[in-house]
């Protein structure tokens, strides 16, 4: 079997691979020069994709799955697969399963710190304390300068998977009480005091004080906070989203923070508008989100973390393994819902 590394692997990643397969299996990557090692063009990889039976990587060049006739199986080694062509591969009869669970502790942990910044004020008083000096956030405890408190207040959690699981684990921390909104309301997840269906959701939300998005970008999801589910929430709630940012609809979130119709904002994760090949693909905020005073943002950069990389090449290599003893792929994608059985 030849697998295809889609980055500039090193040795190391390579023989870690390697290792753990058939002692007959070939394992290559790119070589030469690289912007980013973790990146690889169609040229960088064209050769070599055409007679490889298997993928593992992040993410896909155009035109190489085109070309890529003998594929069988694609490790994908991040958790959402939106960004990939699946009717393509589904039409190919490619297996896919990708690696969810490989950076839920960085993610996790990203939100818990955009929870507690938001709600501690932390950047504001960092900032007027470092150009002010002492005793600039006084008067005490007006509605502009006291932080909000965790203990006590309710986390909605929209997508109770591997991620969301562990948020909540980390919310029961600060004595918070949690509720889970997932596909599937009858599996029940420690630390989730209840759990709801995606029906329920203008139900939950207007009880949270803060809720986090960690749920996958599909038919159902795309656009699941507009208008309407913004206007469910409380004025003085805070939303997170380190999922996808087609969750969120632009314009009425910017309309809801700019007019105290809620409180904050923070994400990981910009929009990407492309309105077909004549037009320009934009990315980030068309409003500048991002620069209002009551938003909180890091630029995709979550998974950037101590161990995930080790650990998605861990998760990677599994698939690979499994596919080649012929067994289950246990993060196997279902090409249809756009997301494992075990999601949601």
């Amino acid at each position: 079997m030849k697998i295809l590394c889609l980055w500039h692997a090193t040795d190391d990643e390579l023989s870690v691979i390697k290792h753990a397969l058939p002692s007959d299996t070939d394992v290559v990557a790119p070589k030469g020069e690289y912007f980013s090692r973790f990146e690889a063009s169609y040229e960088d990889l064209a050769a070599d994709a055409v007679d490889a039976d298997a993928f593992i990587g992040w993410g896909i060049p155009a035109g190489i799955l085109e070309i890529a006739e003998r594929l069988k199986v694609y490790a994908h080694m991040g958790s959402g697969v939106d960004d990939l062509n699946l009717p393509l591969i589904k039409q190919r009869g490619v297996r896919l399963a990708n690696s969810r669970g490989a950076n839920a502790i960085a993610l996790a942990e990203h939100a818990m710190m955009f929870i507690l910044s938001l709600a501690k004020k932390t950047v504001p008083r960092h900032e007027v304390t470092s150009q002010q000096g002492r005793g600039s956030f006084f008067p005490l405890w007006e509605p502009d300068t006291r932080a909000s408190m965790l203990n006590g207040r309710t986390l909605g959690v929209i997508g109770v998977g591997k991620i969301g699981s562990l948020i909540a684990k980390y919310a029961k921390g600060f004595d918070m009480h949690v509720l889970g909104v997932r596909r599937n309301k009858t599996r029940a997840v420690e630390h989730v005091d209840s759990m709801h269906s995606l029906d329920e959701l203008h139900h939950v939300l207007p009880q949270c004080d803060y809720v986090v998005l960690t749920v996958p970008a599909t038919r159902e999801t795309v656009g699941l906070f507009g208008e309407s589910a913004l206007a469910a929430m409380k004025p003085s709630a805070f939303l997170i989203n380190v999922a996808r940012m087609d969750l969120v609809r632009e314009k009425p979130l910017y309309d809801a923070l700019t007019s105290g119709r809620l409180r904050g904002y923070a994400a990981d994760i910009w929009w990407r508008y492309d309105m077909g090949q004549s037009q320009p693909v934009s990315f980030g905020s068309r409003l500048a989100v991002h620069q209002l005073p009551n938003v909180l943002c890091s630029d995709n950069d979550a998974h950037n973390a101590d161990d995930v990389l080790e650990t998605s090449i861990q998760f990677g290599t599994r698939i690979l393994v499994e596919f080649a003893e012929g067994k289950p792929l246990t993060t196997e994608v279902d090409l249809h819902l756009g997301y494992g059985p075990d999601v949601q």
